[in-house]
């Protein structure tokens, strides 16, 4: 394990690396969850292994740590991701990045280009999106005030989401799991969509075949967005598919064209 004083209060950030060559490759985990049980098996596939990777929490998250003081927008979580690539000696990496960790990689990428050379988003949050009292993820957890969640809240979350994500949600800490929900559906200032669209690297859209076609996914492709649909999966395309992930991410990361 891995360590890196990310904010001016001492709070750090943690990742499990695995050596490999040049350039690193940073898996970023989504909402409630952590990297290392999200990406593990997927990043030492021989498709993906031999490459340095960094399966790295966000704060808040995992084995990172949960300050209270801490802003949990989207363009705070890339910041502090920002310094633990400089602590690490990272440039230029490839970042695959789920859901709400999409979206802070898309504005890492545009807030500080020179750390990210290409992405690969899985089903990752482009836009607001509204409060939804009674759902699971960001849009139940926001539909929350920051008091009711901490009140009791989260045990009606915990009971919604079911034991698989609670297994990794639970280690989040509850102010930072509310926070991040919250400005997650708020979404970023421009529009992580918009931000995506500004891009001048390459990257790549995954998304579950099932759940029909990516909106605004012609305006994506349209600016060099690959947009690929993955069979036989949910939200959490690494965990429900491997292979098919596997040969989708590699396939992105070995299309060295620059747009």
């Amino acid at each position: 394990m891995r360590t890196a004083t990310v904010t001016a209060d001492g709070d750090q950030i943690r990742w499990v690396e695995l050596p490999g060559r040049e350039p690193s490759r940073v898996y970023v985990h989504g909402l409630g969850a952590t990297s290392p049980a999200y990406f593990a098996e997927v990043a030492v596939h021989p498709l993906l292994a031999g490459h340095r990777s960094l399966l790295i929490d966000m704060l808040g998250h995992g084995i990172s740590d949960r300050p209270t003081g801490f802003g949990y927008t989207l363009e705070s979580h890339a910041d502090a991701l920002a310094e633990a690539f400089a602590a690490a000696g990272v440039t230029g990496a490839e970042l695959i990045a789920h859901s709400m960790g999409g979206s802070v990689a898309i504005v890492l990428a545009a807030r500080h280009p020179h750390l990210v050379s290409r992405l690969v988003l899985i089903d990752a949050n482009l836009d607001p999106i509204p409060r939804a009292p009674g759902t699971s993820g960001s849009s139940g957890i926001a539909a929350y005030s920051e008091q009711e969640f901490l009140a009791g809240g989260w045990e009606e979350v915990r009971d919604r989401v079911g034991a698989h994500w609670w297994s990794t949600m639970r280690l989040a800490g509850r102010e930072a799991l509310h926070c991040s929900a919250t400005h997650l559906i708020r979404g970023s200032d421009p529009a992580m969509r918009e931000l995506l669209l500004d891009l001048r690297i390459p990257r790549t859209f995954l998304l579950p075949e099932a759940a029909g076609p990516l909106p605004g996914a012609d305006a994506l492709t349209e600016a060099g967005v690959s947009v690929v649909s993955i069979p036989d999966t949910g939200h959490n395309i690494m965990l429900d598919n491997p292979q098919a992930f596997v040969r989708a991410t590699a396939a992105a990361l070995a299309d060295h064209g620059r747009q």
